[in-house]
């Protein structure tokens, strides 16, 4: 097996560290454990001492994609395996990810099934919206893109480290950076447990900020397969409207002629959108 670094992020995950990181240490001696501690006001620090694994400091809250990426940078492991320190993921589950990748996967994400593996009815709701969407847009099935459980090749991984966000996201845009980039991707089904400790996310406060996710996965991907469905709506709009008026007034207004000229641009956006695309990956 190839070296090993298991990356936790963690942000006031004490308790839930206590539960993970003792089965970890016995299963895998061998690996490089990182902890980022993500701005934490409880004892993680002290956790990370008493179980002797390495801590990554952010002297305050970063996000947690930007506490992946202090991990990624830290790691030194060929492989990396990225899991939550709350207690959702078992780290028996770690082999399964790992032999996949030994199949010759560059990315295996550990993926949750039914409701029961979501936080809420409404969490699991979107995460389906954004699955089905991912899949449509990159031509296979997409089981689960948000699942912040995963093993990949470090190597590739950091061929994307700029594209990630701070925040919430990163499972998103690293697992549609992996398909756009023509590596290979795998899901494995997996249990989560509830997790110890009070959620970071927001529904309230985050609903918008997961919504544009479903926009972020098409302009990240392929911006055409989203603005020129788009542009091709205005120019029909613009169409019955011409219609419409030239057969009541005999005229052509200006809502038609307003059409016509957002399609227009809605369309020269979501080319110049997938240039730009081409250029983020020019070099993989």
């Amino acid at each position: 097996m190839s070296s090993l670094s298991i990356v936790i992020p963690a942000k006031n995950e004490a308790d839930g560290l206590r539960k993970v990181l003792p089965d970890l240490v016995a299963r895998h001696p061998e690996a490089e454990i990182i902890v980022v501690n993500d701005g934490s006001t409880d004892s993680t620090s002290e956790v990370c001492r008493e179980f002797q694994v390495t801590e990554v400091v952010h002297p305050y809250s970063k996000g947690n994609g930007a506490a992946i990426k202090s991990g990624a940078r830290a790691a030194s492991g060929e492989l990396m395996v990225f899991m939550d320190g709350d207690g959702q993921h078992d780290p028996a589950d770690i082999e399964r990810l790992l032999a996949k990748v030994d199949e010759g996967f560059d990315l295996v994400v550990g993926a949750r099934s039914g409701v029961g593996s979501q936080a809420s009815v409404a969490r699991w709701s979107a995460n389906t919206l954004y699955n089905k969407l991912a899949s449509s847009m990159v031509g296979h099935h997409i089981a689960d893109l948000t699942s912040g459980f995963r093993a990949v090749r470090r190597h590739l991984f950091m061929e994307f480290l700029y594209l990630l966000p701070n925040g919430f996201s990163y499972p998103t845009t690293s697992t549609m950076a992996f398909f756009r980039a023509g590596y290979s991707v795998a899901f494995v089904p997996i249990e989560v447990a509830n997790r110890i400790g009070t959620s970071h996310i927001n529904l309230l406060r985050d609903g918008v900020r997961f919504f544009l996710i479903i926009f972020k996965i098409g302009t990240l991907y392929s911006p055409l397969k989203i603005f020129f469905p788009l542009s091709i709506v205005l120019g029909l709009l613009g169409s019955f409207n011409y219609l419409y008026t030239y057969l009541v007034d005999a005229r052509f207004t200006n809502m038609s002629a307003m059409m016509f000229l957002a399609a227009i641009i809605v369309f020269l956006i979501g080319l110049v959108s997938e240039q730009i695309t081409n250029l983020m990956y020019k070099d993989v």
